[in-house]
């Protein structure tokens, strides 16, 4: 039996990362489809004497725990009627018209059920539900969250980690346990290093819930978002929890001053196999409304820990963006997934992020990993510490804050080791096993936990489990961090003491600056209507986000500076005589342009231009021809150098050479923009091809059969040369003599100074 040919390109293809993914067609039954699932149903809403009778299909007395749980405490009764009327199409329009008011869609959000509120996001495409999220976001200014995690739990480099991450802008951290006993001394090397890098920074150890309102009450953390809830009762039922115990624990939480979101996201359901049939929107519809209700500020959703199963699905990232929107809407902060890892293919991940990267977020991220993926606990990362110059060129691209800021190096090193330095000082100051200056230098300058120095790990859980028996508290922090000579982040571990006593930060959407004022969703709301209002990039904070630790200064790039016009190494070419037609049959000119060898000393690919015209005159003559050196000055294009030299040319035959090292073959009966070969992949050419070049002009002018230079190519040059073939080029125009004679060039006459 004979084998089915296989196209070359489609095992190329089917080598990539992205087919390392399983992609799947949509099975309703099992809850694996995105959006508009068959088995969802109609919105409906009855209300008899004040008492809710039929809710989205389903009757009273078969009302599940979440249904109950909306009925008391989700709908607003008095908006409901007017709400639930409203075309599903007109609300669909409300949402991306700049003339209705976001206040006036929160209003009305508080009377639609979930499968009206799922019903009317489902209508609205890619761009639209981006531009609704723009107008629905909560607070004015985007911002971002990081995840902070190591293998070896080693509080230096957490610590170290940290105030890095506060440095950037990031402003809250969350980190988490390997071993759960280690949570109390995580959750302080997390606290120290934060406000080392800024005050203001919240933070939060991501932990069993009695444990984390444990650590909430000691002032070690300063939120919570692990309330997690579900769209069905039976996942509800399998976690030992309801909507009434969710609320209760985040009350918990805010009577003592710390701020909570809860967390949710499609997929969660039929991963744990219980969807009921119902699409992943509309169970995350039932969710976020369940959240609004238990009177949460926010929640982090974007299909958080089961992105990878929504994106098998047709329309998964749509489904996402959806329902970060249906949050917005719903007038809660949004912290928008992209924490976990999305894809193996670069292109799909980033696909994915575009939906909340450019319209912006509360948190764009649910945790940037600023540490590399693979010391990450929460289990990888979407984007990591090598992706940071990624993410940083991406908002300078699109002018978008994303709330990550740029730090150069020697900045970064100089908070990191505080960082580090801080956390030591406390482990000392609170009797905790000793951090060694080794830990210090390699958290301050590794690159991840293997570089740090392995922990006496029994030690260190020991003593965790004493600091929560001795009631260690964060006001206990500051007084070490005080006594030890860190006066400055004492007071700043003191300051969120405080925000917990006055709980400003408790508002929506709430984040802290520096100075400690609380920036939230009461006090500095997103006013989005249309072009020129809401928040724009621009100003200091634009300076600050386009000023890349990498970004060059173009005047200081190419090979001589605007306006110097000393000749290379005090070289000239020039003899002064204007240069006229030659008789000699075997006669090849070299016509160079205005820069070259003059203004310009070498090609892109560094090559000195001296060399380059020796290499080109010495294939002439191996080929039998008769070089002679000509200056083009009234053009800078390579097509009409090359032209007026071959009209030179006792042959008709002449090689053009612009500056960067861009090359033509041309022949004078031939039009300007024609040519007999052209050589545009100058960053590619060694003197050895200018050589080539010249035994083919060679060739040519002396009536030869000629076989091109072979043509290399690179398809990336464009990318990484642009801006200095653009400089480059801009010299050579700067040089031109409209309407000046050429005029003979020898290198006899080009002596080093």
């Amino acid at each position: 039996m004979s084998r089915r040919p296989v196209s070359g390109r489609h095992a190329s293809r089917a080598a990539k990362e992205l087919r390392r993914e399983l992609l799947i067609s949509p099975w309703p039954e099992l809850g694996l489809v995105a959006a508009n699932g068959p088995g969802d149903p109609e919105p409906g809403l009855t209300v008899e004497d004040g008492r809710v009778t039929r809710l989205d299909g389903r009757e009273a007395p078969a009302f599940d725990v979440i249904d109950r749980y909306l009925v008391a405490h989700g709908l607003d009764l008095e908006v409901a009627a007017e709400a639930m009327a409203l075309d599903d199409r007109e609300l669909a329009r409300r949402l991306v018209d700049v003339d209705v008011p976001r206040d006036e869609l929160v209003r009305l959000a508080r009377g639609l059920t979930p499968a009206k509120l799922a019903r009317v996001v489902g209508l609205l495409d890619a761009v639209e539900l981006m531009f609704a999220l723009k107008k629905l976001r909560a607070r004015r200014v985007p911002g971002n969250q990081a995840h902070v995690t190591n293998l070896k739990e080693s509080p230096a480099l957490l610590a170290a980690d940290a105030a890095e991450a506060a440095r950037r802008g990031f402003a809250e951290m969350e980190t988490t346990v390997g071993v759960a006993r280690y949570a109390p001394l995580n959750a302080l090397a997390l606290l120290v290093g934060s406000q080392t890098g800024r005050p203001g920074v919240m933070t939060q150890c991501a932990v069993e819930e009695r444990r984390n309102l444990e650590l909430a009450i000691r002032g070690l953390v300063t939120y919570a978002e692990t309330l997690s809830v579900y769209g069905t009762e039976p996942v509800f039922v399998d976690g030992d929890d309801t909507p009434w115990s969710k609320a209760f624990l985040g009350a918990a939480y805010a009577s003592r001053g710390v701020k909570v979101r809860f967390t949710s996201g499609t997929g969660s359901e039929a991963l744990m196999g219980y969807a009921q049939g119902l699409s992943m929107l509309y169970l995350e519809a039932r969710c976020v409304s369940v959240v609004r209700a238990a009177g949460a500020q926010g929640v982090q959703n974007g299909s958080i820990s089961c992105v990878a199963l929504v994106l098998s699905v047709p329309g998964g990232t749509r489904a996402i963006l959806a329902e970060n929107v249906l949050a917005a809407w719903l007038d809660l902060e949004v912290a928008s997934g992209n924490d976990a890892i999305a894809s193996h293919s670069a292109i799909r991940k980033t696909a994915k992020l575009m939906g909340q990267f450019l319209p912006g977020t509360d948190f764009v991220t649910s945790g940037y990993s600023v540490m590399p993926r693979h010391d990450n606990t929460f289990g990888g990362g979407n984007y990591d510490a090598d992706d940071l110059d990624e993410w940083l060129t991406i908002q300078r691209d699109w002018q978008v804050d994303a709330g990550i800021e740029p730090v150069a190096d020697a900045e970064v090193l100089r908070v990191r080791e505080r960082g580090a330095r801080a956390i030591q000082a406390v482990f000392s100051e609170l009797g905790l096993p000793a951090i060694t200056d080794a830990e210090v230098e390699a958290a301050t300058t590794g690159y991840d936990s293997d570089d740090v120095p392995d922990r006496d790990r029994a030690a260190d859980v020991e003593a965790a489990d004493d600091l929560l028996e001795r009631g260690t508290s964060g006001l206990d922090v500051a007084l070490a961090l005080d006594r030890s000579g860190f006066p400055d982040v004492a007071r700043a571990v003191l300051g969120m003491q405080r925000q917990r006593v006055a709980a400003d930060y408790l508002q929506t959407s709430a984040v802290i600056d520096e100075d400690g004022l609380v920036h939230s969703a009461v006090n500095d709301p997103n006013r989005y209507a249309g072009p020129g209002t809401g928040y724009r990039l621009e100003g200091e904070r634009w300076e600050l986000l386009q000023a890349l630790p990498y970004v060059d200064d173009p005047r200081a790039l190419g090979h001589i500076g605007p306006g110097d016009e000393a000749a290379p190494d005090g070289v000239s070419l020039d003899t002064g005589r204007v240069a006229v037609r030659g008789d000699d049959p075997a006669e090849v000119v070299v016509a160079v342009g205005p820069a070259f060898a003059a203004e310009i000393g070498e090609t892109i690919s560094a090559l000195d231009h001296l060399d380059v015209l020796a290499a080109v005159c010495d294939g002439i003559r191996e080929a039998g021809g008769a070089p002679r050196l000509v200056r083009v000055r009234r053009s800078a294009d390579a097509a009409f150098i090359a032209h007026d030299g071959a009209r030179l040319s006792g042959s008709g035959i002449a090689l053009g050479l612009q500056s960067k090292g861009t090359a033509v073959i041309h022949r004078a009966d031939l039009q300007p923009l024609d040519n007999l070969e052209l050589f545009g992949m100058s960053p590619l050419y060694t003197l050895e091809s200018y050589r080539a070049m010249g035994r083919n002009a060679a060739g040519y002018a002396l009536g030869r059969r000629v076989g091109p230079v072979p043509t290399e190519l690179d398809n990336y040059a464009r990318a990484k040369l642009i801006v200095l073939t653009t400089l480059l080029h801009a010299r050579e125009t700067r040089a031109v003599v409209p309407g000046a004679e050429p005029v003979e060039l020898s290198l006899a006459a080009a002596p080093v100074a």
